[in-house]
């Protein structure tokens, strides 16, 4: 069916504008031309100037941030390289600036963006406003990563996240890895979840410096992807925001595509509200895509398990999107989408329970898009977890994405023997690996009368160096599973447990059951090596047997 702009806009109102209505109301309330507003060139930089106590400098040569001044407070520390879009632009980067009203744009691009491609990067700033607005194209892959990274003076900004403070420390994993005193710290822990991503920054001497991190719609890995915010070195405060990364990712890069818009707010030490954005897309900002050329999906989901969270997501080679359906009614709205066509997930928690695919036109309220879980929780002899998609629930669940498993705040890892019936799921441990806590026995009881070929089920949410779970029922042993699809970077030690989650199934015959005690034994085993918390492991999320 047609639908009006207005009645897009209605429709996600509480979702992150997407539009270029806000765009008159934004500007309409600028205060007026401030004084000192404006840029200079002189040099070899810009000097931008929001007319409100903060100034930034910008390089003519290679794009790089050199200066963040709050009045009359320098913010960049010096000696270290220049705040900079992936690892920066180089030299063969051009700059250019421009005014038209209340707008300054400083727009730096590379046109043989490692080898081939572009990546163009937008500054973009308000009259009276102390945020600098960013935005960034990008049409061929680089690095392996695309992020803002903005450097901070740590004397004066000293209020960073704990668990991302490597300062003092010394190297126990990678480069990036630390201990702490006895603490392991590292940029990879206390990251949230996309999902989750509301304005986060560092404090000190009464001024805050906050990333906002606009919407996730060009990045990839989904509502429950986590990736570098924050980190605390010796001689400066680093803020990010990570557009893309190959860290455990599980989904390729976005190309052809503008990443944001997203900001940079300085202010005082309260965390700000994130400001309407929309209007960046009435700037001819490449790649931008307005309301007006965007639609919308709404429907309903049904079938989650009661006291499990329904999230429905949206994802294509250009685009990703995600809505938590109403609790009561299962409907649901999506955030305005550009078009194309999308799979289209629904979410128990973070197990993904369905999947169809939906097609979004420009214009258009795609309605009636409903979906239902089609996943099947048979009766169980026992289960151990829930089938939710994560392993939270259990030993050092809690911990997982703060620190190191190695870390002396985690609980022995074993190897566990669990005891159904009087074990809980506390007592299971959230991640195996090979050369740490390997195996794992669950201890139970039949009668003679439920003696029968059974089913044993174990899900796990992420794998290192091919892990997986061979069993064993007392002296009957399974086959050796195959590897799940998993991405090939490290996970379990970087402070995520979110992989692809995969099933394993193994169809255990009524000969290798007694009555009375049974031992089901699950061992790690993989065609790779490695050591201790490198070595081949596993995240469990559910263990059933039925």
């Amino acid at each position: 069916m047609a639908i009006s702009r207005r009645s897009v806009l209605a429709a996600s109102a509480a979702l992150v504008p997407l539009g270029g209505a806000g765009a008159a109301v934004l500007t309409a309330a600028a205060p007026a031309q401030a004084a000192g507003f404006g840029y200079t060139s002189g040099g070899g930089y810009y000097t931008v100037n929001t007319g409100a106590g903060l100034s930034f400098k910008i390089s003519q040569s290679n794009g790089d941030m050199t200066s963040l001044n709050y009045n009359g407070t320098e913010l960049q520390p010096p000696g270290t390289k220049g705040s900079h879009v992936e690892s920066g632009l180089g030299s063969t980067a051009t700059v250019t600036a421009t005014q038209t009203g209340n707008h300054i744009i400083v727009t730096e691009s590379v046109t043989n963006w490692y080898g081939s491609g572009t990546l163009i990067h937008y500054f973009v700033v308000v009259s009276g406003q102390n945020t600098i607005y960013m935005a960034t194209y990008v049409d061929s892959a680089g690095g392996g990563e695309l992020r803002w990274i903005q450097y901070l003076n740590r004397s004066v900004l000293s209020g960073i996240n704990t668990p991302s403070d490597i300062s003092g420390g010394t190297a126990i994993e990678s480069s990036d890895i630390y201990l702490v005193g006895s603490q392991t710290r590292s940029k990879y822990y206390s990251n949230r979840r996309a999902l989750e991503l509301t304005p986060r920054g560092v404090t000190g001497n009464g001024i805050g410096v906050h990333m906002v991190y606009g919407n996730r719609e060009s990045s990839a890995g989904g509502p429950f992807f986590r990736d570098i915010e924050q980190q605390g070195t010796n001689s400066s405060i680093e803020l990010y925001n990570y557009l893309f990364s190959a860290h455990n990712q599980t989904e390729s890069q976005r190309l052809g595509v503008l990443y944001g818009p997203y900001a940079l707010m300085v202010g005082g030490t309260s965390t700000p509200n994130a400001p309407d954005m929309s209007f960046l897309y009435g700037l001819g900002l490449r790649g931008a895509v307005t309301d007006s050329g965007r639609g919308y999906v709404s429907g309903k989901a049904s079938g989650v398990a009661s006291g499990s969270t329904a999230l429905v997501g949206f994802a294509s080679a250009t685009a990703q999107y995600w809505c938590t359906p109403d609790p009561s009614t299962g409907n649901f709205s999506s955030p305005m989408m550009k078009p194309g066509t999308y799979t289209q997930t629904l979410y128990q928690d973070e197990l993904a329970v369905a999947t169809r695919t939906v097609t979004v036109s420009a214009g258009t309220a795609t309605t009636g898009q409903n979906i239902t879980s089609a996943w099947t929780t048979p009766t169980a002899l026992f289960r151990i977890g829930e089938w939710n998609g994560t392993p939270t629930s259990f030993k050092n669940g809690s911990r997982l994405t703060s620190m190191h498993p190695s870390d002396a705040r985690m609980s022995s890892w074993g190897p566990t023997t669990y005891t159904v019936g009087s074990s809980t799921a506390a007592d299971f441990p959230a991640y195996q690996w090979k050369d740490v806590n390997n195996p794992t026995k669950v201890v139970f009881t039949l009668t003679s009368a439920q003696i029968a070929a059974r089913t044993v089920r174990i899900g796990i949410t992420a794998a290192y160096a091919g892990g997986r779970p061979q069993i064993t029922v007392n002296d009957w042993t399974s086959a050796a599973p195959g590897a799940s699809g998993q991405p090939s970077s490290r996970s379990l030690t970087i402070g995520t447990y979110r992989g692809n989650n995969t099933v394993f199934t193994y169809s255990v015959p009524a000969s290798a059951f007694v009555a009375g005690t049974n031992t089901l034994t699950i061992n790690v085993i993989s065609g790779s090596s490695g050591s201790s918390y490198l070595s081949p492991g596993m995240s469990y999320d559910c263990v059933e047997l039925y």
